[in-house]
């Protein structure tokens, strides 16, 4: 694919490694496998490419200058960042020859900087009034996790002899639990847990093994659970209370709420910007000759 935007011409190998990149990242998340998805993935890399060229141009023209003080001073940023001259070129794989083009990526680097920061705006656009609107009209990403209230009663099982005795036990306790037996009597009375601690208080999803929270959360309240088998023995659980997600108050999310309208009104802008300039833009995109 020979891709040209506004006269200039792209690469093979950048869309190459924008490809292999989408690609990866894909395949880590587990959304596909071998090469089904190749055509969209090239045609997300274009798209991609496109766009950093046409911002890239954008900013060049806006910002021609930029001073050779200004260069100094962002690349000995980076080179102090990696702890030093050597390291700094040696982690980007380049000769220190190699300064000049570094510095020209620098000077890009200035100007696609300066030319966002004009298109996103100051703090107005992502205000604390805009968070309190964002916050309620999203208010079920800022819940609270569900938590409940259990009683616990566990039997160890040392010999697989004692295995049926020790589950038949457990069901005629369950039995007089659901009859309107003190559950917390039972527990008390017949749990193995050296501290005899049957009561859970209050508490999340993830704090206990998987199979407890399976079982537990499954309850309603006041319920009696099926005897269940862990690897160290036997349960029984009573549900005694559920408190169900509620919003969590505006200061007490406010920062990720701000921060996370800040990142839409970025995405959204430079949408924005990408899409003005593809109107305007010369873009041709011809498959290579075959070799």
């Amino acid at each position: 694919m020979t891709l040209t935007i506004n006269g200039e011409s792209i690469p093979d190998d950048l869309l190459e490694q924008e490809f292999e990149g989408i690609k990866a990242h894909y395949e880590r998340m587990g959304a596909m496998s071998c090469c089904g998805r190749d055509e969209e993935f090239r045609g997300y890399a274009r798209e991609n490419v496109t766009a950093r060229v046409l911002i890239n141009q954008e900013a060049e023209r806006r910002f021609p200058d930029i001073t050779a003080e200004e260069i100094e001073a962002a690349l000995q940023r980076l080179i102090d960042a990696e702890g030093g001259r050597a390291a700094f070129f040696a982690h980007a794989g380049l000769a220190e020859s190699e300064e000049p083009m570094v510095r020209r990526e620098v000077a890009a680097g200035l100007r696609v900087d300066r030319l966002m920061t004009e298109v996103w705006g100051g703090a107005t656009a992502t205000g604390e009034a805009a968070g309190r609107a964002f916050y309620e009209a999203h208010l079920t990403d800022y819940l609270t996790t569900e938590e409940v209230h259990a009683r616990h009663l566990f039997k160890q099982v040392e010999k697989v002899e004692d295995r049926e005795t020790c589950y038949e036990l457990m069901r005629n306790l369950r039995r007089e639990a659901r009859s309107g037996g003190d559950f917390s009597a039972l527990a008390l009375a017949h749990t193995d847990k050296e501290d005899k601690q049957v009561d859970l208080g209050f508490f999340r999803r993830g704090e206990f093994m998987e199979e407890f929270d399976l079982i537990v959360f499954s309850l309603e309240e006041g319920e009696v659970s099926p005897v269940f088998a862990s690897h160290w023995g036997f349960h029984l659980v009573q549900l005694v209370a559920r408190r169900a997600p509620e919003p969590r108050p505006f200061e007490a999310v406010k920062e990720d709420v701000l921060a996370r309208l800040e990142v839409e009104h970025r995405s959204l802008t430079t949408r924005a910007l990408v899409d003005r300039l593809k109107a305007a833009a010369v873009i041709l995109a011809q498959d290579s000759p075959e070799s």
